[in-house]
């Protein structure tokens, strides 16, 4: 399992959320350190992905706070929160289909701009060759880590699901990630895809730093990947601790292990 390194990049506290008279987050929160993989597991409709909404600046919370290395970003935008390291992955593949594999990476570090404008661009000016080439040089590199080498060059759009959601992984992880949520990514992936999957997350977590925070129902997959698991069930946190903690926590398995296993 991964270990934690570092002190806390992401903490969301007390965190509300209401749907007219359902309370979907109750005083829920989670802290995560640099280098950390933690779970967050509940039955359906326990709110985890109002939270990810929240946590991802999609929704405003009614109450609580989100803080990215120390700095309040309740009220910042989903786009401020990408470009200053969160990202996250979705149920549903959110990938650019008529695009190939490599270019879903690239395009994910257009944003900084290529240096010098489209002065730069026209005139293949150095800055913008030495841009371009540590753009793909990133790419390449993640491509690797995620076993995509041989995709590289695949249109996004054709690929079967274990392999869209591997490309997203990739693409959420290829620059600059400080914190990565990850909405059920073993859905839909093969038994080989999962053990690829869990060594991506690793080296996310491991060589580059990531704080990774996913939600998962593959139950197993959680207990072996993740370091440390909070349960939300009616938008509240149950239990948060170690795997075997959680694992042999009563309230756990009734709420959700007993139906689970």
């Amino acid at each position: 399992m991964s270990g934690t390194t570092g002190g806390p990049v992401l903490e969301a506290a007390g965190v509300g959320v209401r749907f007219g008279g359902i309370r979907a987050l109750d005083g829920a929160g989670v802290t995560l350190r640099a280098g950390e993989v933690c779970g967050l597991i509940g039955p359906n409709g326990a709110g985890k992905t109002t939270f990810f909404d929240v946590v991802s600046g999609i929704r405003r919370p009614d109450a609580g706070r989100v803080l990215l290395d120390g700095e309040d970003i309740t009220r910042r935008s989903p786009v401020w929160r990408a470009r200053h390291g969160m990202r996250r992955t979705f149920q549903r593949q959110q990938l650019f289909g008529q695009l190939t594999v490599a270019d879903n990476l690239l395009v994910a570090q257009e944003w900084r701009g290529g240096g010098g404008g489209l002065a730069a661009d026209l005139l293949a000016a150095p800055t913008r060759r030495t841009y371009e080439r540590r753009r793909r040089e990133r790419a390449s590199s993640m491509l690797r880590a995620c076993g995509l080498e041989a995709l590289a060059g695949e249109y996004a759009g054709a690929l079967p699901v274990g392999q869209a959601r591997m490309v997203e992984l990739a693409r959420a992880g290829v620059e600059g990630a400080r914190v990565v949520l990850l909405d059920e990514p073993a859905s839909g992936m093969t038994d080989g895809e999962i053990c690829q999957l869990k060594s991506v997350i690793r080296h996310l977590s491991d060589q580059q730093g990531c704080a990774v925070l996913l939600v998962e129902h593959n139950v197993a997959f959680v207990m072996d990947l993740c370091s440390r698991i909070v349960v939300l069930d009616l938008g509240t946190v149950l239990a948060e601790g170690t795997p075997a903690a959680v694992r042999a926590d009563p309230a756990v398995r009734d709420a959700y292990l007993g139906s689970a296993g």
